[in-house]
């Protein structure tokens, strides 16, 4: 019996792989950073929350990919080994600010009760307003919401990508709906389903 070819694998982990395998490291980096250097700056962007500051750790975490390249062997998907790499710079850029910004849940919350006493905005732009409120919320409720909505991840996605149990992102996504519910009733604005889904 004749066996079937077996088709090339053209995904970015296989492409990586195979350049890998050929001992083609340089290339091999090009093209992960074609198909990721956008989604590492995205992800430091919602978790950092910071522009400039996300584009200094997405760039540290490059050249850490860079670094280890080499040693990546396809156990892990390719997606879920960078942002394990870029989250774990983010954790190292948040550290750094200790010394000046407290981070504790105390004065998130202070800062999400300020948030909630957005001036008005033009009734015209709720969407303005839901997102200004989103970036008021506690941290550990805005970045899930963050990447699930905005960045339009799945919730194992979201998990892998904050390093956290799906339950724990569907509990934080629950209670950050919630949030901006009671938020948004206080602006006249109470459906929620004009913006997000309730059901995760």
């Amino acid at each position: 019996m004749q066996q079937l070819a077996t088709a090339p694998d053209t995904s970015p982990d296989g492409r990586v792989l195979e350049l890998l395998r050929a001992g083609d490291a340089a290339r091999a980096f090009d093209c992960l950073v074609e198909h990721f250097e956008g989604k590492v700056y995205r992800l430091c962007r919602a978790i950092l929350r910071n522009p400039g500051e996300a584009e200094d750790t997405a760039q540290d975490s490059l050249i850490r990919i860079w670094k280890a390249l080499p040693r990546f062997d396809g156990r892990a998907a390719l997606s879920t080994w960078i942002y394990a790499i870029t989250r774990n710079r983010c954790l190292t850029a948040i550290e750094r600010r200790r010394d000046l910004h407290s981070l504790s849940d105390t004065a998130i919350e202070l800062e999400a009760d300020a948030a909630s006493a957005v001036v008005e905005k033009d009734p015209e732009d709720p969407l303005a307003l839901l997102r200004e409120l989103a970036e008021g919320l506690p941290e550990r409720y805005r970045r899930v919401l963050i990447l699930f909505y905005y960045e339009e991840r799945s919730v194992s996605e979201v998990a892998a990508l904050l390093g956290i149990p799906e339950g724990t992102v569907k509990t934080n996504l629950h209670r950050a709906r919630a949030l901006l519910r009671e938020q948004l009733e206080r602006h006249g604005l109470n459906d929620l389903s004009m913006w997000l889904e309730t059901g995760t």
